[in-house]
């Protein structure tokens, strides 16, 4: 059998495993805390090597102080697309000094690629999938290699993309957990609140989804939370997440003629 039919059977066999394997935790733990997922997410050695990855965003503190009780030093991949806020910046620092967390890994885009498809960081305002493809899912699949499966802050009520969210599912063939899947709006707050937990400084300026901040608007009383994420645009996920488990990527498009670099700056 030639060698790429080899490694394409294996792959199959790898992703009906983990599905398998999704399948079969979500049973076990139907009806389960957020911790009691976590933790096992977090401790069986059976699952293998397991990240989190963390937007540090306006609700991430809430699964982060849960993992500072669980394992300090536990991997978060925080995917820093050098076009977040400042406050964004800060707060990572912040919030993991003050939990502890000693794992951190910031994972970015490499300056061939960013050179070669965005060199004067407009291509944004040409194709947010194509910037979202080269600044978020290519560096996050790429530092995934080194994992056999991660765990994410997504919840049912944050879109509605994610409103059969189960706590566990596979992607390829690695296991992905959701531990926060069924919580509302009302326990992450309630949840902050009892721990006292610090909050996103952009949060009380109208942010309460944070993104890049090319992206990212304030969202007006009554919209939906997520309405200033690529606000005007058919469009709910950055590219890393993806309904039928498969991470898909397309080829990035050619830049046009370079244009004036925008002046970043805090909201």
């Amino acid at each position: 059998m030639p060698r790429d039919s080899v490694t394409g059977v294996a792959d199959e066999v790898a992703e009906a495993r983990a599905a398998r394997e999704a399948e079969a935790l979500n049973a076990r733990f139907s009806g389960a805390s957020a911790q009691e997922i976590l933790r096992h997410a977090l401790t069986e050695p059976s699952l293998g090597r397991i990240a989190t990855v963390s937007s540090f965003g306006a609700e991430s503190v809430v699964l982060l102080h849960m993992i500072a009780q669980i394992d300090p030093a536990h991997p978060v991949l925080f995917i820093d697309t050098q076009l977040l806020f400042e406050e964004t910046l800060k707060y990572q620092t912040d919030v993991a000094r003050s939990l502890g967390l000693t794992g951190i890994e910031v994972v970015r885009a490499s300056e061939a690629d960013l050179s070669a498809h965005d060199p004067d960081n407009t291509l944004h305002k040409r194709s947010t999938d194509a910037c979202c493809d080269l600044r978020k899912t290519v560096p996050l699949a790429n530092a995934l290699l080194a994992y056999d499966g991660w765990v994410t802050g997504r919840k049912r009520f944050q879109a509605e993309a994610r409103a059969a969210l189960s706590p566990f599912e596979s992607e390829g063939p690695r296991l992905k957990v959701n531990p926060l899947a069924n919580w509302t709006a009302q326990d992450l707050r309630a949840y902050m609140d009892e721990h006292d937990l610090p909050r996103h400084p952009l949060v009380a300026k109208g942010y309460p989804s944070i993104g890049c901040f090319p992206c990212t608007t304030p969202v007006k009383e009554g919209e939906d939370a997520r309405a200033g994420r690529w606000r005007g645009e058919d469009k709910e996920e950055c590219g890393i997440h993806f309904i039928d488990g498969k991470l898909v990527r397309g080829p990035l498009p050619a830049a046009p003629e370079p244009q004036a670099a925008p002046e970043r700056k805090s909201a």
